[in-house]
């Protein structure tokens, strides 16, 4: 049998209950799958897209076990832009031909448009 004081117990937690209001003005569904900052009608290169999935090719996954290497010799969950730099030189890496603009890595992307 419920008392008194119990019914009025329960009475007091529903009477505390809310109602969930959204209050953000632009609400951006992230289950969808659509990646902003990619933005409209530029595509992955073949070798991003199959890195981001899972299936490296073995220059990318010898580049990984190395930073992973170097992050757990040094303590390091996340190293600098300058260790991983010393991380590719250990590799072996060197500065052999002129700067390219970073724009020509994106070349792929501007010949094949994407509609939307």
């Amino acid at each position: 049998m419920v008392t008194k004081e119990e019914k009025e117990q329960m009475e007091d937690v529903k009477e505390e209950k809310r109602t969930f209001v959204e209050r953000r003005q632009n609400v951006v569904e992230r289950r969808l799958g659509l990646d902003r900052r990619r933005g409209p009608g530029h595509r992955r290169t073949p070798e991003r897209r199959a890195a981001e999935e899972g299936e490296m090719n073995d220059e990318q996954f010898e580049f990984l076990m190395a930073v992973e290497q170097y992050k757990k010799a040094n303590q390091r969950p996340f190293p600098t832009w300058t260790e991983v730099l010393e991380v590719v030189k250990a590799l072996g890496y060197r500065k052999v031909a002129e700067p390219e603009s970073l724009e020509s890595f994106r070349k792929a992307d501007k010949e094949d448009p994407v509609s939307v």
